[in-house]
């Protein structure tokens, strides 16, 4: 898993820009999913609903002050105690590594700072302008980052665990989680890649990037308020710097992915260990002026995901609306526990594994939003040729992905897609209550932050922009 790897910025996902040679080859050895999910666009939701398989209406830890802390069983929790080693190496961004997070081992674990994560975040009435946003466009450069330092150390751990470890667990099959933090900013690139992108006089602008092109849903307007990150693009050298870092940490990344490989390649297990790469969420990247995630454009909410392996169709590309949620299944029964899930009546998830066959079966996939930056909860459904966003504070959209992949024309105020827009929110509304779910953050949101003090309290501690590294001191603005 990387962090932070839109599904625009992969070469076998069509960037002829980007080089990822290593996940291209991936692609090519196994099969690619056009159109795959996240549960919600934003770090800590997206790793619980990845570790318990479900959406965040089903199990809460809702967002980035609300970490997952081991208290509900993850499928890390059911493979171990089942005897299956499962070792994680890199950021897990859960509460703590005091929790019992499942894992028989975790190796140089990122978790949230201070077991509490981003406090700012639970305001959201009347919310504040986040004043970390300058390292967006202040970090981005060439050089070496907390980030990319970090990154290499996961890697080289990950070899070692593949080459002295491994062999050690030969009972039952093990899982390994290896879990980088590239391309998530700041934008710090080694300068051989951040120079491949910032000297290509052939470098996209971001779409829909210059004022008059950007789309004015309040949505958009508020995040973009709240998260100043364009405020300090102030001229069109601090984009490309922004551009060239975010791409030369995606190539970056894709060499610490093909050194694991290679090691995998190189022990006795290469032949019967199945690999997914995915990334916990996207990045918007300036498109429509909004940097970061925390959208429901496929640019933040899309994901890249691949799978390969025994029994695993080889060069296919799967076009089928697939979820994090459908990861859960395909492990247990990678590792020969399926039988484990028919007592899970509540998964919304279909094994991966089965969705290879690519076969229509009209399926309703959801993404979630209840944080930082959003006065109210966002909803994402994705069903055929379409994506419904439905917003509790304001209008909803609706986009044709097939048609308009680049979500240039909302639909919503169109009569003649009056039908579909109602099918989206029948869909919704068969699987949750958008004010209801709503309703239940805001609450939590309430009771979290009058446990940490109160308003004024939390805003005055600062805005910490991300988090660091095992070892390495946050910094608050």
């Amino acid at each position: 898993m990387s962090d932070e790897h839109s599904v625009r910025s992969v070469g076998c996902y069509g960037n002829d820009l980007v080089k990822t040679p290593h996940i291209d080859a991936l692609a090519a050895r196994g099969t690619r999913f056009s159109s795959a999910y996240c549960t919600s666009p934003v770090c800590i939701p997206a790793r619980a609903g990845f570790a318990l398989g479900k959406y965040q209406h089903q199990i809460g830890f809702w967002d980035n002050a609300d970490p997952y802390d081991g208290s509900v069983p993850s499928w890390h929790h059911k493979l171990r105690d089942r005897g299956h080693n499962v070792t994680s190496i890199g950021k897990l961004h859960f509460r703590s590594a005091k929790n019992d997070n499942g894992f028989s081992s975790e190796l140089i674990p990122m978790h949230v700072i201070d077991a509490k994560g981003d406090l700012l975040g639970l305001v959201r009435d009347n919310m504040p302008e986040r004043k970390g946003a300058w390292k967006m466009a202040g970090m981005a450069g060439p050089g070496e980052s907390i980030y990319t330092r970090y990154d290499r150390d996961i890697a080289e751990q990950a070899q070692i665990w593949l080459r002295e470890q491994a062999a050690k667990h030969r009972e039952k099959p093990w899982v390994l989680f290896v879990s980088f933090v590239a391309p998530h900013f700041p934008l710090t690139a080694p300068s051989e890649y951040f120079y491949r992108y910032y000297l290509d006089p052939n470098l996209p602008w971001p779409k829909q990037y210059a004022q008059s092109e950007r789309p004015q849903h309040p949505y958009l307007r508020e995040y973009g308020r709240v998260f100043a990150y364009d405020k300090y693009f102030d001229t069109d050298d601090k984009v490309r710097r922004a551009l060239a870092g975010y791409y030369g940490l995606c190539s970056f990344l894709d060499e610490q992915i093909g050194k694991v490989l290679k090691a995998l390649e190189e022990t006795a297990f290469a032949a019967n260990t199945r690999i997914v790469y995915t990334s916990d969420h996207g990045d918007n990247l300036g498109s429509r002026g909004v940097w970061g995630k925390s959208t429901m454009y496929e640019e933040a909410a899309a994901v890249p995901l691949i799978v390969v392996g025994s029994e695993i169709p080889k060069g296919r590309v799967v076009n089928e609306h697939v979820s994090h949620v459908d990861v859960y299944p395909f492990i247990f029964e990678s590792v020969g526990e399926a039988e484990q899930l028919k007592s899970e009546t509540d998964l919304p998830g279909t094994s991966i594994a089965t969705l290879t066959a690519g076969v229509p079966s009209n399926r309703t996939v959801v993404s979630e939003y209840h944080g930082m930056g959003s006065s109210g909860a966002v909803f994402m459904v994705r069903f055929g040729a379409f994506k419904f966003v439905h917003y509790v504070h304001c209008e909803p959209q609706l986009f044709n992905i097939e048609e308009d992949p680049q979500e240039l024309r909302d639909l919503a105020g169109e009569d003649s897609y009056a039908e579909v827009l109602n099918e989206g929110r029948a869909r919704l509304l068969a699987i949750l209550d958008p004010v209801k779910v709503d309703q239940r953050v805001r609450a939590r949101q309430r009771e979290l932050l009058e446990l940490n003090g109160g308003r004024e309290v939390v805003i005055a501690k600062g805005d910490l922009g991300f988090s660091v590294p095992p070892g390495v001191s946050p910094m608050f603005d």
